[in-house]
């Protein structure tokens, strides 16, 4: 099967390119930065729909998109163009030639107020902008009328690109202590069970099981176990202490409630999710051995 993979640099990317070996499919990275094997430009409509016609593609693999959550509320032009044209580009490339599209979403499509895990029919209300263009990227595929998967995931790290936990894993070798927020709550994903998922799903002939599914690893944890949970692991004697979100004001309202109901995609594909601290072990047995 060829699969064409957008944001082929980035963290997520990597780990499809890690994993990509040890498959019998043919694997297209692509990204707008040189690097892969192909440089696209996915809001150029024409260009993604040539390549994915040229390479004869039967899935497009969206790992791209604008994460700065920050950043997002001063571009949010930049943000829909990446998180919500683009997507529509790859939803139209995959309907032109029978493609499936799978994409990644995010937990920020929901406020973060509800007291229960949220399911994926929960009626979304973002309060970013970041989470209304991951939103309107999740509309634009299903307008579309492509064959799709969306997968709402939260709190993404791997050993590749930046994210939380390498951040605090660099930091603790450095700081006596580090103030970390406590009441923001969720649960992490890593990059490589998330791949292993999509995998399965491909040798297994499941990419007829089209829909929305959220995934993150079972558990729930808030930032500040985290963060003391990757200092355990890594053995630096770093002190992190509890603080909450109104102590560092951003700008930018985040979930206070991230996690997600996993149900529907163990039932549907039946697979088994890793607990969040295993997974993290493991990317932390990584992370240090790549030091080495």
């Amino acid at each position: 099967m060829n699969i064409l993979v957008t944001g082929g640099n980035g963290q997520l990317g990597c780990s499809f390119r890690e994993k990509a070996e040890g498959t019998d499919h043919r694997f297209i990275f692509a990204d707008v930065r040189p690097g892969g094997d192909m440089v696209l430009d996915a809001t150029d409509l024409d260009a993604v729909c040539k390549a994915v016609s040229e390479n004869d593609i039967h899935v497009i693999m969206n790992c791209a998109g604008y994460t700065d959550v920050a950043r997002a509320e001063t571009e949010e032009d930049l943000a829909f163009r990446i998180n919500a044209d683009a997507v529509a580009n790859m939803a139209e490339a995959a309907k032109r030639n029978d493609a499936v599209l799978i994409h990644v979403s995010t937990d920020y499509v929901f406020d973060g107020t509800s007291g229960l895990p949220y399911k994926e029919d929960h009626a979304p209300s973002p309060v970013s902008a970041y989470g209304r263009s991951k939103l309107a990227g999740e509309k634009a595929v299903l307008d579309s009328g492509c064959r799709y998967m969306i997968f709402r995931i939260a709190w993404l790290y791997s050993r590749y690109g930046k994210n939380f936990v390498k951040t605090i894993y660099e930091k603790s070798a450095e700081k006596p202590v580090l103030n970390v927020v406590c009441d923001q709550v969720g649960t992490p994903t890593f990059a490589g069970d998330l791949v292993d998922l999509v995998i399965n799903i491909i040798d297994a002939g499941m990419l007829d099981r089209q829909g929305t599914y959220n995934f993150t690893d079972e558990g729930v944890c808030s930032w500040y176990d985290l963060a003391w949970e990757i200092c355990d692991i890594s053995g630096h004697l770093c002190e992190v202490r509890p603080c909450m979100t109104s102590d560092y004001p951003t700008g930018v309202r985040r979930p206070a409630y991230s996690v997600l109901d996993k149900s529907k995609v163990k039932e549907t594909f039946g697979v088994d999710i890793p607990y969040w601290k295993d997974s993290l072990r493991f990317c932390m047995k990584e992370l240090i051995e790549n030091e080495l």
